[in-house]
């Protein structure tokens, strides 16, 4: 009778622990809102509209859709160390934005804003119309350029939105302006779709 009641209370107590130990760290993922936030957290540092080549953004950005967790901190502590020239993370910056989302369950509350969105984390064609939009704002055209964001988009329509597609409207976005990425231009819009999704 002892070892079959110690049997129930270890199948009770196994069932109800897994997910409060599991799923907060499932939840946490390099997406475009973790982006935005280590970007305005750059900004700080650095007082530019623009990230640091190979600075935590460009870091972070090297990890989309992957889980954040100690590794990715690390690229990202090693890219503000990079703008700052110091090995000390700056409080508030980068780093501590990272650091306090990996042991912390607010990301989930910080996420969940885009509740109820349609945002698929494809390139449809209504992400490839948002990206296209983006584009006519920087170029003042009233299509496409060639070889630029939308159409390094389309290369990749209907798949999942991942680094390489990203890169690829990066690239695009960066013929038109000159080599810059502009906030609030086609990578923008499509991390943006990309975050939405994952919400």
């Amino acid at each position: 009778m002892y070892n079959s009641l110690r049997q129930t209370i270890n199948d009770l107590s196994n069932h109800t622990i897994r997910p409060l130990t599991t799923t907060p760290k499932l939840s946490v993922t390099v997406d475009a809102n973790l982006i935005s936030r280590i970007t305005a957290a750059e900004k700080l540092i650095t007082g530019s509209d623009e990230p640091a080549k190979g600075g935590p953004t460009a870091q972070a950005q090297s990890h989309i859709g992957q889980p954040l967790t100690a590794s990715v901190v690390k690229d990202i502590t090693a890219g503000e160390n990079l703008i700052t020239g110091s090995v000390n993370p700056t409080k508030g910056g980068p780093t501590s934005v990272a650091q306090s989302l990996l042991t912390s369950e607010s990301y989930e509350n910080t996420n969940s804003t885009a509740a109820g969105s349609s945002a698929s984390g494809r390139l449809d064609s209504e992400t490839l119309s948002k990206i296209t939009e983006a584009e006519k704002k920087l170029t003042g055209e009233d299509g496409p350029v060639s070889g630029g964001p939308t159409a390094n988009a389309q290369s990749h329509a209907k798949e999942p939105i991942t680094s390489q597609a990203l890169h690829d409207i990066t690239e695009g976005e960066k013929k038109i302006t000159g080599g810059e990425r502009v906030k609030g231009g086609p990578t923008s819009t499509a991390q943006s779709e990309l975050g939405k999704s994952r919400s």
